[in-house]
């Protein structure tokens, strides 16, 4: 059965998270799937000027020498999604999980799946006498939107995920790009890569018809509350505010980060509720 995605889509017309001016297509539920009959569908294509000529973007689809491998490792770049194979028509990748209102690529980089990966850092409360204990992750304020969130950012071209873990939570959540030495504070948390909670599509309010995020979320946790939990934490690079926070179904964070604090959860015992 497919997931219908919800923070990509609208039953009405509604602006793009970071176009205001340019309306997603209204989308019902029972349209979104591409097997759905929809003979007029014909989105607004939209290609932020954001992207032109930066070095981490795909150039337009009808780009001169522009050939990717689809569904492949296309040089530096991973085409693949975690999902499985996805199908692409007139030049350019459809989104698996359906029609999102929009067509072109909007601000994200890569046609098709663009990869992320999430670190999902916890700790026990400090300072909890008996009673159940409360889970805490750490949590930052994006800069973008100023929605809560976890710490993440983009997988580069050949990059290791683990890579890409320790290093946004390190820029984002600990400040690292201002103080490098604060780099050797997280010790051996990141080394082991930590416990994959979650990994294929993320339903982001950047995507489009052709563009979507996807993500690998990893687990670390500091049992003993003596290493990382005790770490003074600085916002950094894309976040505008960092915290430890209780988890909680209550929460409204970016994406679907609550889909995956939900599997950390679950995996740790503790009750997903207020």
């Amino acid at each position: 059965m497919l997931q219908l995605h919800h923070k990509c889509r609208s039953p009405v017309a509604a602006p793009y998270s970071r176009a205001p001016s340019v309306l997603r297509l209204a989308v019902a539920d029972g349209a979104v799937p591409w097997s759905a009959p929809w003979p007029d569908y014909a989105p607004r294509d939209y290609t932020d000027p954001c992207v032109d000529g930066k070095p981490w973007a795909d150039p337009a689809a009808d780009a001169e020498g522009f050939a990717p491998r689809w569904n492949a490792l296309d040089g530096g770049v991973d085409r693949r999604s975690h999902d499985g194979e996805y199908a692409v028509e007139g030049g350019r990748p459809r989104n698996p999980r359906g029609r999102t209102g929009l067509a072109g690529r909007g601000v994200l980089g890569r046609w098709g799946p663009n990869h992320a990966a999430d670190p999902i850092v916890t700790r026990w409360r400090p300072g909890a006498d008996g009673g159940a204990r409360v889970l805490q992750f750490v949590a930052i304020r994006r800069r973008d939107s100023g929605e809560w969130a976890l710490p993440g950012g983009m997988v580069d071209p050949g990059e290791a995920v683990s890579t890409t873990l320790r290093r946004e939570f390190l820029e984002e959540a600990m400040n690292v790009l201002q103080d490098p030495g604060r780099e050797k504070l997280v010790g051996d948390l990141f080394s082991s890569g930590g416990d994959v909670v979650y990994r294929g599509y993320v339903d982001d309010p950047r995507n489009t018809d052709n563009a979507w995020m996807e993500t690998v979320a990893s687990h670390f946790h500091d049992e003993k509350g003596d290493g990382v939990a005790a770490l003074p934490l600085e916002a950094g690079d894309d976040a505008v505010g960092v915290r430890w926070t209780d988890l909680s179904a209550d929460l409204k964070l970016y994406a679907s980060h609550s889909q995956f604090l939900k599997a950390v959860a679950d995996k740790m015992g503790v009750a997903w509720g207020a």
